[in-house]
């Protein structure tokens, strides 16, 4: 059985997919880092301009209803959230994180679309710089990969 699995190239073909991005525009500076990165990948991956579309909202929490918009549309092979989340003196830190968080898995799960989740949530700016290029080329890999399983599958 083992054998039979595709190989990482067949996994990350991207010239067939139609994929999604959320972005939220919250700590704009690391988000727009993340898509960037993001983005890159996505045409790395094969995956052409013209069937990435891209779309803003506010803040992470507002992450989640565009994501079901775009899945309601039927158009996308996968989907890709991309937010920042600094930790900060009050709860609000905690439920941004886990609002955002479960919104994007429900939705993957009720709409059977892979949502590679890039909402990233650290304690500090520092650590949100460390990690932007890095999470917006796995959320890029991750679309993919999925998107093409998922087809496998069905």
């Amino acid at each position: 059985m083992f054998g039979a699995e595709k190989g990482t190239s067949d996994k990350l073909d991207g010239r067939k997919l139609h994929i999604g991005i959320v972005q939220a525009r919250f700590n704009e500076s690391i988000t727009n880092a993340l898509a960037e990165a993001c983005k890159a990948e996505l045409l790395q991956l094969g995956v052409a301009e013209k069937h990435i579309k891209h779309v803003f909202v506010p803040g992470a929490l507002e992450v989640p209803v565009a994501l079901q918009a775009l899945a309601e549309k039927d158009e996308f092979d996968a989907l890709i959230a991309l937010g920042c989340i600094i930790r900060g003196e009050t709860y609000h830190f905690e439920l941004v994180a886990n609002e955002s968080g479960a919104g994007v898995t429900r939705l993957s799960l009720d709409y059977q679309i892979p949502i590679a989740n890039a909402i990233i949530t650290t304690e500090n700016l520092e650590q949100a710089v460390a990690r932007q290029t890095d999470k917006g080329r796995d959320a890029a890999r991750v679309a993919v990969e999925m998107a093409n399983l998922l087809e496998d599958l069905s």
